[in-house]
């Protein structure tokens, strides 16, 4: 279903959908009002949602929807090119990607890339949105003896912020890798800041692991790696994508090795299988693992394959997420078997 406010683009976007033989275009609508309805009637699988309409804006519509009739949304406007602060807003609500229009000086290239994206988002796992539970102050007189590590993909933006706001502010030093293009996650890391108890922001190269800091992969060419050769720092590693991604959960994983045992490692909700294989590697040699359980994924991609391959040592929905990683980095480190 296409909701866009502009006849044109409504044209523009079925003809670039029905390219694609896996698509059908059901609906088409021009108001949020008109959306509702036609979602009612038609009950689309996937819907694209444009961000300034007449009455109620895309966002506030993308609210309501996740609230009465969760399903997979991509956001299709001018206003959510790549960084955007709009464009992070809609994917905490829910959308499962956004997608720039074609303007003059840029997204025409994204724009061709819409069937595929929809294709993609259709396989999304879009449940009722859950509140975020009443503010708590989390507990801060825990002594923390491992750092966290969390990596990320499709539908990890609300999870993360979900995590965040269980953790204190003196929480373990954490390292996030998200899969996002660098201009979004110099805005996610704006959005964050001021919403949790830690400091957030966008690692540097040679930053010094410090409690209550979350340092979050800059993305671009670089992959986010500890390194462990002394006081442990962030290293920023430019190189080529590992399992299809840079940056890599992967990588971050693999970089942890030398000192798993003082290791906590979370994967959340994404497609593919980044991170599973460096999640195996730093369980065997002795870190603490939490995977996102199937019901609470958008997409249980990621956590499925580290489980099936044996990386994921506790399960846990999202609203327990941040609290069984803080609950394991309490944990001492085990000695190394040999």
């Amino acid at each position: 279903m296409i909701v866009d406010d502009s006849a044109t683009m409504r044209r523009l976007i079925r003809a670039i959908l029905e390219t694609e033989p896996r698509l059908s275009v059901v609906a088409e609508a021009g108001t949020a009002r008109e959306a509702r309805d036609a979602v009612n009637r038609y009950r689309p699988d996937v819907m694209t949602l444009d961000v300034e309409m007449p009455n109620m804006s895309g966002l506030e519509f993308l609210q309501r929807l996740m609230r009465h009739r969760p399903m997979p949304v991509v956001m299709v406007s001018t206003l959510t090119q790549r960084g955007s602060d709009i464009a992070i807003e809609a994917m905490a609500l829910g959308a499962v990607d956004c997608v720039e229009k074609p303007r003059a000086g840029g997204g025409a290239d994204e724009f061709a890339k819409l069937a595929q994206t929809i294709v993609l988002a259709a396989g999304a796992r879009v449940g009722a949105r859950r509140p975020v539970r009443p503010e708590t102050v989390p507990r801060d007189d825990r002594q923390f003896r491992r750092i966290c590590l969390i990596g990320g993909s499709t539908g990890a933006v609300d999870a993360i912020e979900r995590t965040l706001r269980a953790f204190p502010a003196n929480c373990p030093p954490t390292l996030i890798t998200q899969h996002m293009p660098e201009p979004f996650l110099v805005s996610f890391a704006a959005r964050l800041d001021p919403l949790v108890r830690p400091r957030v922001r966008i690692a540097g190269d040679g930053d010094l692991l410090r409690a209550g800091e979350v340092l979050i992969a800059p993305g671009g060419p670089f992959h986010l790696n500890v390194d462990t050769g002394g006081p442990l720092r962030t290293r920023l590693l430019a190189a080529p994508p590992v399992s299809g991604h840079r940056p890599s959960v992967d990588a971050m994983f693999l970089s942890a090795g030398a000192i798993a045992p003082k290791v906590v490692a979370g994967i959340l909700t994404g497609m593919g299988r980044d991170g599973a294989e460096g999640m195996r590697l730093l369980r065997q040699a002795g870190a603490r693992t939490v995977g996102q359980s199937k019901e609470s994924c958008v997409v249980f991609g990621m956590p499925r394959v580290a489980g099936e391959l044996g990386g994921v040592e506790r399960w846990a929905d999202i609203e327990e997420f941040g609290e069984a990683m803080l609950d394991l980095a309490t944990t001492p480190a085990r000695a190394k078997t040999r």
